[in-house]
């Protein structure tokens, strides 16, 4: 990462408590999506989830019966993580140097957080950590653009704080490791005060950069004009990609 990118990924700390209450989960399309283009069945499952946060994805693969550990390297996030899922494992590490044995996982998941690691490395240590037949599943959420008030929205963000606010990044193949995409379209209503906070929660917005506050005063008048009911109904495509890692080739007894 650059220097910028690592301010950026050590900004959520402070706002721990503010991510997990915000942030939006994923839809009910999401487990068995990842259950289909992975092969693995969730029940029972190997899962590391790296870059956990505060659990938004963790909590949703325990819930579909993994077995999974959270992966987090923020002090103030993985504090959130235990408050809000205290029977879960949680370890301290990052996703380019994993604090696990070869071959000793099922599934390796990035919610939300590739674009924090090297790819280069990160890479490798999935196919390090994975089981022959294992797989890497890399999602995000992402605003859809195709709904017209959020392409606004988005548009003004990158007219004030210049192109490349929204950082995911999605993963590129590479050796050993061939994506398959599938793309999932859901919303959730929620208010206009709450939309907000959970915009202040991107890391642009945690970073202190000059006018953020007035420029979330100015989206809170525009969206108040606009949705006088008081709540948006936000729009979100989840893209997600799974690479499967190839299994042993069977031996040969001849």
């Amino acid at each position: 990462m650059t220097g910028g990118s690592v301010e950026r990924a050590r900004s959520f700390g402070s706002a721990a408590g503010r991510y997990g209450e915000y942030r939006p989960s994923y839809p009910d399309a999401l487990p068995d999506a990842l259950e289909e283009l992975s092969g693995v069945a969730l029940d029972g499952a190997r899962v590391a989830d790296v870059g956990a946060g505060t659990g938004i994805a963790t909590g949703l693969l325990h819930a579909r019966g993994a077995r999974v550990v959270g992966v987090e390297p923020a002090a103030g996030m993985a504090a959130e993580f235990r408050r809000r899922h205290p029977r879960v494992p949680l370890v301290r590490g990052e996703g380019d140097r994993l604090p696990f044995a070869s071959g000793s996982l099922d599934l390796l998941a990035y919610a939300q957080s590739w674009h924090w690691t090297d790819p280069a490395r990160s890479g490798p240590e999935a196919l390090r950590v994975l089981r022959p037949g294992g797989a890497l599943a890399v999602w995000s959420n992402d605003p859809d653009v195709g709904v017209e008030w959020i392409a606004g929205q988005q548009a003004r963000i990158e007219k004030r704080f210049g192109p490349g606010w929204y950082v995911n990044e999605h993963p590129r193949s590479q050796s050993g490791l061939e994506f398959t995409t599938r793309l999932l379209r859901w919303s959730r209503r929620i208010t206009i005060d709450a939309h907000l906070a959970k915009l202040a929660t991107h890391s642009l917005f945690l970073i202190g950069l000059p006018g953020t506050d007035e420029f979330l005063d100015g989206e809170r008048e525009r969206l108040r004009a606009l949705f006088p009911g008081g709540s948006v109904h936000e729009h979100y495509l989840v893209d997600l990609r799974v690479a499967r890692v190839a299994a042993q080739p069977k031996r040969s007894w001849t």
